[in-house]
């Protein structure tokens, strides 16, 4: 059995990684929007990005929009790889308890 990646297995960081992948392959989104459809604070956000990015899983950018900064963040192709490696290993471990499910000791 593959071990599931601790850096994307944190829930706030499994949401983070999740809602990048559904961008397209080099698509960008805004911090604020990506904290509104988290519905995470700014620092909460701030804290995972940074230990995503460190990983070399996201990539953040910071930039203007005319005099207004705007940092844009996507997942890296090392990023979206790591989550399809954890998806995969997360099917695989769901597919192992349903070939061979163990009865607990309540259900006998």
């Amino acid at each position: 059995m593959t071990d599931l990646d601790p850096v994307i297995h944190a829930q706030a960081r499994l949401r983070v990684v999740a809602a990048l992948s559904a961008l397209g392959d080099g698509d960008r989104i805004t911090f604020p929007r990506l904290q509104e459809l988290l519905a995470m604070t700014a620092g909460n956000l701030s804290v995972h990005l940074r230990k995503l990015e460190d990983a070399g899983y996201v990539e953040v950018t910071k930039t203007h929009r005319g005099r207004t900064p705007t940092t844009l963040i996507s997942l890296s192709r090392r990023g979206r790889l790591a989550f399809e490696e954890y998806t995969e290993a997360i099917r695989a471990l769901l597919d192992t308890t349903l070939l061979d499910p163990t009865p607990s000791k309540e259900q006998s």
